[in-house]
């Protein structure tokens, strides 16, 4: 019984996506007949140009209603640490997403501390970034820098904004704009939160449980349910407020974000898109008639 349905939404998927590329296809021919009528110096007949305004209002109409899913979203991360995001796929994703109304910030994971990975996320247009296994405030100083021009940092002029047609920020408006967020996710960084927190240019402590619990010799749950005096979470939350800086943390989970949220984080990831998009099929299949 169950083959038989993954077997009939199978034939629906395939028939779907079959009508979609026909009617892609329609779409486009119909569009390039305008355009290649304009170039030759012919007139676009009125059914054409009736045809091109009903898709283009379409298509408003569909971004409307991306704006609107998208308003409650506050940051995008993309992932090139454990993600699938190498360097071409932030370059490609950024360039796409600077053209979205409304977009969250989007920040990248770089996959290390290094200056030129840091400056390569920020020239391709991430809004920040994310250091991971940030150990001491000689390391944090060092991401800081590389976010930032002189005369506050070292980044190199280079922004590819240019590229794509667009006018780039200044750099005064750049160094104003950019976050820059470490990863506390180590017993030796625990033990140097402070002086992380207070090192000039970092805006957030971000931290990865699952690391810091391994670091521990613990596991995230008794990571979270630790309440001791001076225990990690704490720690780092009250380090975060003595210095005017975000507490930040990877949750994965509302359940996970609701525990962190009560420990005095104000900064979540709560999901990836593998996890929404094996949620959403999930929720499908389960609504789906039997």
């Amino acid at each position: 019984e169950r083959r038989s349905l993954a077997g009939d939404i199978r034939n629906r998927l395939e028939d779907g996506w079959k009508r979609f590329k026909r009617t892609v296809i329609e779409h486009a021919r119909s569009v390039s007949d305008i355009f290649r009528a304009g170039e030759q110096g012919r007139a676009v007949s009125p059914e054409q140009s009736d045809s091109l305004a009903q898709r283009r209002a379409a298509l408003d109409a569909k971004r409307a209603e991306y704006e609107r899913a998208e308003s409650d979203v506050r940051r995008l991360v993309l992932d090139a640490q454990h993600g699938r995001f190498d360097d071409a796929a932030v370059v490609d994703t950024l360039s796409l997403l600077a053209g979205a109304p409304n977009r969250p910030r989007t920040v990248v994971r770089v996959a290390a501390g290094s200056p030129w990975l840091i400056g390569r996320a920020l020239d391709a247009g991430a809004d920040g970034v994310i250091v991971p296994m940030v150990q001491n405030a000689e390391q944090a100083a060092l991401a800081a820098s590389a976010c930032r021009y002189p005369p506050l940092g070292s980044r190199s002029w280079g922004p590819l904004d240019g590229a794509y047609g667009r006018t780039p920020a200044s750099a005064a408006d750049a160094n104003e704009r950019i976050e820059c967020a470490v990863m506390v996710e180590t017993a030796e960084a625990v033990a140097g939160v402070d002086e992380i927190a207070a090192t000039p240019g970092v805006d957030m402590i971000f931290v990865g449980p699952f690391d810091l619990a391994l670091s521990l010799g613990t596991d995230v749950p008794s990571l979270l349910g630790d309440s001791s005096p001076e225990n990690p979470l704490d720690r780092i939350v009250a380090a975060c407020r003595a210095h005017g800086v975000a507490a930040g943390a990877f949750a994965g989970s509302n359940e996970l974000a609701a525990q962190l949220a009560a420990r005095g984080f104000d900064t979540l990831a709560v999901a990836v898109d593998t996890m929404l998009l094996h949620d959403a099929v999930a929720q499908q299949l389960q609504a789906a008639p039997r």
